[in-house]
């Protein structure tokens, strides 16, 4: 694979994804399962690894995975989401926590948990809108200075409020979803990225698995636990997925044409927009984790590109219900 940079370091373009492994789709993978997988990873020069506070305990997961092998890898983490509980345990609520106090609770937690002294990439996860961008980047770029943090970054931020927080301290990354299906950074933040020479970090590629293919009308993800099955995630709903799915038709025959998976298909072209683009798909299965690997090798003909140029427009639902998408490019 070839490298591409973010801040201070390089990595291979396509990284791993942690939340699944531990939250959001599902139970939690097998314990030493996960550890396998993460271990695979690093075997197959997989050398970026995102996880986050918010995903319950993958940043315990990961720190456990990586002893012995921290020095071949880069550890992107989060902090700001935080659920609030009742006495019976039942979540309430959420909110978002920019402050520099909350930053610095969170940040010596992710240390303890990732068993590590600093951390490659440090995120705000949300945007707080009860404290300016501008005071919590100050604070995260102390981090920077003390050593805890090599490079900060954001997540699902607009295009302005990106260059407000640059202006206090270089960020080296802004995370958002981007995918053949998700292009919405196209017009609201890649040409501020490009202009100061940061990095988009693609989270969900594969569109929370849609693009893979493996899914059918009579075989939706569900259970407890899934967020794709819940109001969350409206491109999963009754009527909106039936119609997404027919738009991947689309993908899986430029696949046969181009010779890779669907997957593969949807991971380069990510990759194909441009080299300041880096992708964190996730998953739990080793095989997965191999196909998405080997979309580095696929190089897409114009002529597929063009074929996928219109899908975007034609997806229903949003990527979010009405909250979550009030929570993203602001």
């Amino acid at each position: 694979m070839d490298r591409r940079t973010i801040g201070p370091f390089q990595v291979n373009p396509i990284g791993l994804g942690c939340m699944g492994l531990s939250a959001f789709y599902g139970p939690p993978a097998d314990h030493a399962q996960a550890i396998r997988l993460i271990h695979e990873a690093v075997d197959l020069g997989v050398d970026h690894f995102d996880t986050a506070e918010l995903y319950g305990r993958n940043e315990a997961l990961l720190g456990e995975a990586l002893q012995g092998r921290r020095d071949k890898v880069r550890i992107a983490t989060k902090f700001g989401p935080k659920y609030t509980f009742d006495d019976k345990g039942n979540r309430t609520g959420a909110s978002v926590d920019g402050s520099p106090a909350n930053m610095r609770r969170a940040v010596e937690n992710s240390l303890r948990f990732l068993r590590t002294d600093v951390i490659d990439l440090y995120y705000l996860h949300r945007l707080d809108p009860g404290t300016p961008v501008e005071e919590t980047v100050g604070a995260m770029g102390e981090l920077v200075a003390e050593g805890k943090v090599r490079a900060i970054g954001l997540s699902e931020v607009s295009g302005a409020t990106f260059a407000k927080a640059n202006a206090v301290h270089p960020v080296a990354a802004v995370q958002s979803e981007y995918s053949i299906f998700s292009r919405d950074v196209e017009t609201v933040l890649l040409d501020h990225l490009r202009t100061a020479g940061a990095t988009l970090v693609a989270y969900s590629p594969l569109g929370r698995g849609m693009l893979t293919g493996a899914f059918t009308r009579d075989q939706k993800p569900g259970g407890q636990g899934e967020f794709r099955s819940g109001e969350m995630q409206p491109r999963w709903a009754e009527g909106a997925y039936e119609a997404n799915l027919a738009l991947v038709d689309e993908i899986k025959a430029v696949a046969k044409e181009a010779g890779g998976t669907p997957g593969q298909v949807a991971l380069a072209w990510v990759l194909s927009r441009g080299g300041d683009i880096v992708t964190i798909p996730g998953t739990t299965k080793l095989a997965n984790l191999k196909s998405n690997l080997g979309a580095s090798k696929l190089v897409l003909a114009e002529e597929h590109i063009r074929r996928l140029e219109p899908l975007a427009d034609q997806v229903r639902g949003d990527r979010y219900n009405a909250t979550g998408m009030a929570a993203i490019n602001r």
